[in-house]
């Protein structure tokens, strides 16, 4: 009867940690960046919206066009309304289908970007000076705060990953180079 062994290293966690929302990469300067992109859940990107309306248009119109040259006049300006309102109903769903939200730690610089329709808030902060803390309770939105300015974030995520979301700021926060040369 023969007996083999084998070592394992014990010792396997890295000293990086698992991030959930974050994406850490190099800035291409030789330098350490952490981006996390928040999005609103959208089944259809604004393209793809775009071609279905105009299917949509097309069975609608082809429909009322066959009851119109039957004699039934009214249904074709029904077809109008109906695809108007439609368009409209699209037209605001596609202005905020790429809703979200931005945050990139690089150098020592906290930047967050929310975007909401064609308006787009920015704010930057010295991430030696940030404080990541909720508004009112755990599950409410993510209060970043710093030198005068704030911003909540966490819009688009599910209030329950809020405080990991706050967590995995705080971590980046710490290990940033330049906040461990401010302590």
């Amino acid at each position: 009867m023969s007996a083999s062994t084998s070592s394992i290293d014990l010792d396997t966690r890295s000293t990086v940690p698992a991030w959930q929302f974050a994406q850490e990469t190099g800035d291409g300067a030789g330098g350490w960046r952490v981006e996390w992109q928040l999005r609103r859940h959208c089944a259809l990107s604004p393209p793809q919206m775009l071609g279905f309306f105009a299917v949509l248009c097309v069975i609608s119109l082809l429909v009322a066009s066959f009851f119109w040259l039957q004699g039934a006049r009214m249904i074709m300006s029904f077809a109008w309304l109906e695809l108007m309102a439609v368009g409209a109903a699209m037209f605001i769903h596609a202005r905020h289908a790429a809703d979200g939200e931005r945050i990139a730690l690089q150098r020592g610089t906290l930047v967050v970007e929310h975007a909401c329709g064609k308006r787009i808030e920015r704010v930057e902060f010295q991430s030696a000076w940030v404080r990541v803390e909720p508004r009112s309770g755990d599950r409410s939105l993510i209060e970043l705060s710093g030198q005068g300015r704030r911003i909540a974030i966490g819009r688009f995520i599910r209030p329950e990953l809020r405080r990991k979301l706050a967590d995995e700021l705080r971590t980046a926060l710490r290990r940033s180079p330049q906040a461990a040369q401010a302590i």
